[in-house]
């Protein structure tokens, strides 16, 4: 069976919870539901919404495999975990009556802890009029003491004595940091207590994921590696420094999880019909007229995360085929194209034109994206719901034109096209 990585191809917020969710279920498109889900990077400064039978659910940290009883969920080693945000979705899970039963969490993955989060909001506020829009939840400081040799994981926590003597040879490093921004330091005890729960309550969950990550595919069964935010937001390949601090792209996927690069067969780019974003930085195509105002209304477009209004825009071509070229999409799933339902015009931005006036196809500089003016192509709406649409024959014929054009720019299939947030709201192109 295939390893199928599920990747966002924008700025983020494209809607892959809600993919992985259906290819993770009997519904999904694929021979047969997933078998294993693997998040490989980022932490829960992101949010993928599902809604299925169970509910609607906004998980940061938790595979969207979790509403299959027989997927096994991994926290992968790429993953940067905060324990009281994992904890809260864990309970919140369980009180929906789900089992967490197949749910595990990577002894490698690092963890954030508070001193993380407090020194990413102060460093962020002092960048005042230059802040970039990072929210606040230490992912940026968790992955640099990472580097640095400095962090804790996630394993740590089974041994109180070695958690004890690392927090107390860093604490004060963290404190001293602290202190500059005159805030309150953490305190030793305060924290190994923390510690002490959080190890209660996730000690069944943390194992070494590697055997069975090895023993799954080994054994032929269905991967599903959910990454995180998108291609724009990488930290080597996006729109630097308005990034985040790990390596959305596909390729990092069997690093994140523990693959040897080979098990990879397959990348899903979700591409939402427009493009949104969340925090600082260039985003070419974004519209702050009635048309973006429209679009986050009516696509109910506010952060998962942090509940902030997200810039929208009309799609990016020139975004779509740099992020298939650096991930190779296999295959395409589009979302929310019933946003679009409306709309008596759309537009598809092909090119972008330098303050020279030059116009290019092609990914420039994030300095020199700041200033690019969107070339547009225009494209007829459809004016009719699609929300109830389940075959692709029975789109508009307006809607499919779009598609396919957005299939010609991107370079790459559509099998999927989501017309509402629900599980069922989608379509299998080849069905």
């Amino acid at each position: 069976m295939p390893v199928i990585a599920v990747v966002g191809a924008q700025w983020g917020d494209e809607g892959k919870g809600r993919v992985v969710d259906y290819l993770a279920s009997s519904s999904g498109g694929l021979a047969k539901p997933a078998e294993m889900v693997i998040r490989y990077q980022g932490g829960d400064n992101a949010g993928h919404t599902v809604v299925n039978q169970f509910g609607e659910f906004k998980l940061h940290l938790v595979p969207s495999g979790i509403f299959n009883e027989s997927t096994k969920c991994i926290i992968g080693t790429g993953c940067v975990v905060n324990p009281e945000t994992l904890i809260t979705e864990m309970d919140a899970l369980d009180e929906a009556g789900l089992s967490l039963d197949n749910l595990f969490i990577s002894s490698r993955a690092h963890l954030i802890l508070p001193y993380h989060r407090q020194l990413d909001g102060l460093e962020e506020t002092a960048r005042g009029a230059k802040a970039i829009g990072t929210t606040k939840r230490g992912i940026g400081p968790t992955y640099a003491d990472k580097a640095a040799r400095w962090g804790l994981r996630v394993g740590d926590l089974l041994n109180p004595e070695r958690t004890r003597d690392r927090l107390a040879a860093v604490l004060p490093r963290k404190n001293q940091t602290i202190a500059h921004f005159d805030a309150e330091p953490v305190k030793l005890h305060s924290l190994t207590t923390s510690c002490t729960r959080w190890a209660e309550r996730l000690r069944p969950h943390i194992v070494d994921v590697l055997p069975l990550v090895r023993a799954a595919v080994e054994a032929d069964r269905s991967v599903l590696l959910e990454g995180q935010l998108g291609v724009m937001r990488d930290l080597d390949w996006g729109v630097y420094p308005y990034v985040t601090s790990s390596n959305p792209l596909a390729s990092f996927g069997p690093v994140g999880a523990g693959l040897p690069m080979q098990a990879l067969t397959d990348v899903v780019g979700v591409v939402k019909a427009y493009v949104t974003a969340v925090g600082a930085g260039p985003l070419p195509t974004e519209t702050t007229d009635e048309t973006g105002e429209r679009l986050r209304e009516v696509g109910r477009e506010y952060g998962a995360t942090t509940g902030r209004p997200r810039r929208c825009g009309w799609l990016d071509a020139v975004a779509l085929d740099y992020a298939n070229w650096l991930n190779g999409f296999t295959r395409l799933a589009i979302t929310k194209l019933d946003v679009l339902d409306s709309m008596p015009e759309l537009k598809i931005c092909t090119g972008y034109r330098l303050a020279s006036g030059e116009v290019v196809t092609q990914m420039p500089d994030p300095a020199t994206l700041e200033a690019v003016e969107p070339v547009y192509e225009t494209w007829p709406g459809w004016d009719q719901p699609t929300t109830e649409t389940r075959r692709w024959d029975d789109l508009p014929a307006e809607a499919k034109r779009f598609l396919r054009r957005i299939e010609e720019l991107a370079g790459a299939p559509i099998r999927w096209v989501s017309v509402g947030p629900e599980r069922e709201a989608m379509i299998d192109v080849e069905a």
